[in-house]
């Protein structure tokens, strides 16, 4: 898995799917080559100071590295936008939140042409 750091990419998953939970916001988009899965991580400056947003940013990182594999589709991009509430979630409660979002984009999410 690897992480997004273009602009570009970060817009063009932003036009894929949309799941909105009470601490973060998944948006995915299936690719249509064979890379990586990768995820990006993104608090907008709306949320606090910039050490609230960045906590917020490593609350997410590490969701993302404890959720099984096997959620997370293959050939696809994974943005989070971070929420206030993401500060004060409970972290077991945030992971569940987490897994919930990632089944229904699957569900939901249109298959590679």
């Amino acid at each position: 898995m690897e992480r997004l750091r273009q602009r570009a990419d970060f817009i063009a998953v932003a036009g894929g799917l949309r799941i909105n939970g009470p601490a973060f916001v998944l948006q995915s988009l299936r690719r249509e080559d064979q890379g990586p899965i990768r995820v990006g991580f993104t608090v907008t400056k709306k949320i606090g100071t910039a050490t609230e947003r960045n906590r917020i940013r490593r609350r997410l990182r590490e969701l993302v590295k404890r959720t099984d594999r096997g959620f997370l589709l293959p050939h696809s991009d994974y943005v989070l936008v971070g929420r206030r509430a993401a500060l004060s979630r409970d972290f077991a409660v945030m992971l569940g939140d987490l897994r919930t979002a990632l089944e229904r984009a699957a569900r939901r999410s249109p298959k590679p042409a």
